[in-house]
């Protein structure tokens, strides 16, 4: 049992639903469920009764109410006590290289003017290793691209993105409307490397129609990848909002899947028992807020690829 559990026992009794519950703590309902069945498993008694989809709190729940409420109120006062020792907070943000590139500098710049004792440290790579620190807690909040393999981790979707494949201006593919998808077996990629987000929903889609292709280049700079797009005539998947500049000085071409197969979004992601600071409650809030990133090419003439 940790306070976390409490906070939610909580603010499960104060909105009266889990789905309520949920969305003011920024978390999943499945991750309310469980912490509600965690706390009634450590302590041995019913918290809520469960009648027609609603909840009717027990005589127990009444009583550790009672006390959580105590519990959570000194809990707090000692953070804020503590964090004002140094009166500065300090947030440790992990983006995936994506994201990094995309939009972080501006989530920051936000977020100091909106809070502007918060301190940030922010670091950045892929998801694999984006996962691996806040596990370790290395990191306290990430924003990525990619999937979260941890059980252990809460993760938010906020940000639409969407990944397009992208050539030269001078690739023939960029002089048609629409590229049938067997076509990609016969072209060279710039590839981001393993452990990426953006080449994991990639290889899981060729994967999944049957296609391999050869890659020819892999590296983690999306600025490195573009380049060899530009100057050697390969291929390769890149979210939108890293292609304005090329696409608006007619250097790069993008296509578009024509399913949506590689839509995607920015999330935000944290340990399941890490207490939510102001700050980084405030960061969430920025992110949540930030305008969508698609609609920045959406009047560029653009191809389809099909099946």
């Amino acid at each position: 049992m940790t306070i976390r559990h409490l906070r939610i026992f909580i603010e499960v009794v104060m909105s009266g639903s889990m789905s309520a519950a949920a969305s003011r703590l920024f978390i999943s309902q499945p991750t309310v469920s469980q912490a509600i069945r965690e706390l009634e498993e450590h302590y041995g008694v019913l918290l809520f009764n469960r009648l027609n989809k609603r909840l009717y709190i027990t005589d127990a729940g009444r009583k550790l109410f009672s006390y959580a409420k105590d519990v959570v109120k000194q809990f707090d006062e000692l953070e804020e006590k503590m964090f004002n020792i140094n009166k500065k907070e300090k947030i440790r943000i992990g983006s995936t290289i994506t994201v990094g590139e995309c939009i972080l500098s501006d989530i920051i710049n936000i977020l100091t003017k909106k809070e502007p004792n918060i301190e940030v440290y922010s670091y950045m790579n892929n998801t694999q290793i984006i996962e691996s620190k806040l596990l370790n807690s290395e990191i306290d909040i990430g924003i990525v691209e990619g999937e979260i393999k941890s059980p252990d981790l809460v993760c938010i979707p906020e940000v639409r993105d969407y990944l397009v494949l992208i050539c030269s201006t001078n690739h023939p593919f960029a002089k048609r409307k629409t590229i049938k998808l067997k076509e990609l077996a016969g072209e060279s990629f710039a590839m981001r490397e393993k452990g990426s987000g953006t080449r994991e929903l990639f290889e899981r889609y060729l994967s999944n129609n049957g296609l391999e292709i050869k890659i020819a280049f892999e590296g983690n700079s999306p600025e490195a990848i573009k380049k060899e797009v530009i100057n050697n005539n390969y291929l390769a998947v890149i979210s939108i909002c890293l292609i304005e500049k090329e696409v608006k000085n007619s250097q790069i071409h993008f296509i578009e899947s024509a399913d949506g197969a590689w839509d995607r979004y920015f999330s935000i992601v944290y340990h399941k028992d890490k207490v939510l600071t102001k700050g980084m409650k405030s960061l969430i809030e920025v992110v949540r807020n930030y305008k969508n990133i698609s609609t920045r090419l959406k009047n560029h003439s653009v191809s389809r690829l099909v099946k």
